[in-house]
């Protein structure tokens, strides 16, 4: 898949891209990501990218038309004509107005291979997604459906904000990272990359790792255990995850609990379920309410809250 960033502060994203899993899946082709200066499409000899907002107010407001044409030269239609129609999107070709921070396979500064993005029914091949502490809230979930698109566009906001225009007619979806504010959309556009790309198959060493963590999936949507090793995990279906434990068996006084040391995998199993629940219960218990539960979840989960009363 490929991710573009519409920012003003390209050289933000330089040593993201230059490090850990996302790094690799860069070199291996397998993710690619573009990130465009807004500044380019500005026509003033300053550069301008923001102006004061009608109304009165503090701060001032991303301007329209430099995003617009910046869009405009990935390719990217107002949502209305995108949805009604039925052609083919294309991957824009180099040329004026792409930033010379581009990360793809192969070398650093090379684009993403060009020509069309194979046909896709089921999801819209490109989602444009404005970055702001008025979004929806980015959950492992919409990560997941993300990892399904062909391209992805991050709008970064900055100051007050963008236009609203922006967001009405380009904006697919409008998120944020958590309920607080940040200065701009930046931190916000790596988180997403960063979540999104690690469950685009082949990104992560062992394709299970994205299924038994945090926020994963449930029992039901993952392959049972091959060679009739039984799995030692269950799905999260929407809980946190368990504690986790390795060498030494003894440290700073404690001791990794017995459970994890005897080779019972039915019992790793159920000891790991009773942390998540405890963990979940303790930590993020609005989780709770949209989890996938069994009976026996529920029987533990009571007893796990009568204990703590």
């Amino acid at each position: 898949m490929r991710f573009e960033i519409v920012t003003i502060f390209p050289e933000f994203f330089t040593s993201i891209f230059e490090n850990g899993i996302l790094r690799r899946a860069l070199a291996e082709g397998l993710v690619t990501v573009g990130v465009h200066d807004l500044r380019v499409f500005t026509h003033d000899r300053h550069r301008t990218v923001d102006d004061r907002p009608f109304g009165g107010g503090e701060g001032m407001v991303l301007k329209p038309e430099p995003l617009a044409e910046a869009l405009a030269s990935l390719g990217i239609e107002p949502k209305a004509e995108r949805i009604s129609k039925t052609s083919e999107e294309l991957i824009p070709e180099k040329g004026t107005g792409f930033s010379p921070y581009i990360y793809a396979a192969i070398e650093p500064g090379a684009l993403a291979p060009e020509g069309n993005f194979p046909a896709e029914s089921a999801q819209p091949r490109t989602r444009v997604i404005l970055l702001s502490a008025q979004g929806r809230p980015f959950t492992q979930a919409m990560a997941r459906e993300l990892a399904a698109t062909e391209r992805v566009v991050l709008i970064c906001g900055r100051y007050e904000g963008v236009d609203e225009r922006i967001n009405q007619i380009y904006c697919d979806l409008e998120l944020s990272i958590g309920d607080y504010v940040l200065s701009g959309g930046e931190l916000a556009a790596a988180v997403v990359v960063d979540a999104t790309m690690r469950l685009v198959p082949g990104v992560l060493g062992n394709e299970a790792s994205g299924d038994f963590e945090s926020f994963g999936v449930a029992d039901a949507e993952i392959a049972a255990a091959e060679d009739g090793v039984p799995r030692s995990q269950h799905g999260a279906g929407g809980l946190l995850d368990y504690p986790h434990y390795t060498r030494p068996a003894d440290f700073g006084g404690l001791r990794v609990p017995e459970t994890l040391l005897n080779g019972d995998h039915a019992g790793i199993r159920r000891w790991r379920r009773e942390q998540q629940l405890r963990k979940t219960l303790a930590n993020r218990p609005d989780l709770l309410q949209g989890a996938t539960l069994s009976k026996e979840d529920e029987k533990l989960l009571e007893a796990i809250r009568d204990e703590t009363e």
